[in-house]
């Protein structure tokens, strides 16, 4: 198996939040006010967006992903792959997370 790199996970994760997107514009489209009234809070829970006292995890990216690609701007590649680069770092690269996420630049979405 080839080697990915950070970049190409953060296009990779970045891809499957465009389709989750598309999945969700498309129920969306069949009931109006699903996003807003059903999607929205449970996708805030699952990237835990909210909870600002702690470092970014693995297990939160593709949340805060698709909550990206769910506003207007989009998510940024350059920025993902800093946080993967970061978190996949091991423990050294769990203190540049909280570093990274002072920055206001990082996928925390509060």
């Amino acid at each position: 198996m080839a080697n990915i790199t950070t970049q190409q996970l953060a296009e990779l994760l970045i891809g499957v939040a465009r389709a989750q997107q598309a999945i969700v514009d498309a129920l969306e489209s069949q009931k109006a006010g699903f996003k807003g009234s059903h999607f929205s809070s449970a996708i805030d829970n699952a990237a835990k967006s909210r909870v600002t006292t702690r470092p970014l995890t693995l297990q939160e990216i593709p949340s805060r992903v698709l909550l990206q690609c769910m506003g207007r701007a989009g998510p940024n590649v350059e920025q993902l792959t800093r946080d993967l680069d970061a978190l996949l770092a091991g423990p050294a690269g769990a203190a540049a997370a909280p570093a990274a996420a002072g920055e206001g630049q990082s996928l925390d979405m509060t």
